[in-house]
């Protein structure tokens, strides 16, 4: 169940800061995902929901991600 609100979290939540500050973590353009895997994600939730927005990325699975929030919104 918790992996569920996981998702559901990760699925709602904006970047806090920078340059994309307010886009859904999942409409991250790609390169700075990407970028942000090779620096490091920071520590905490919002690092371990940006580890999965690069995996699901680089899998061609964003659309899941999008469907859980439009499901749960």
């Amino acid at each position: 169940m918790q992996d569920k609100q996981f998702l559901i979290d990760t699925s709602k939540m904006r970047m806090p800061y920078g340059k994309y500050k307010d886009t859904f973590l999942i409409d991250l353009p790609e390169q700075y995902v990407v970028w942000y895997n090779n620096k490091g994600f920071p520590k905490g939730k919002l690092g371990q929901m940006l580890g999965l927005v690069y995996e699901l990325k680089l899998n061609g699975l964003e659309d899941l991600i999008r469907e859980i929030r439009r499901k749960y919104s």
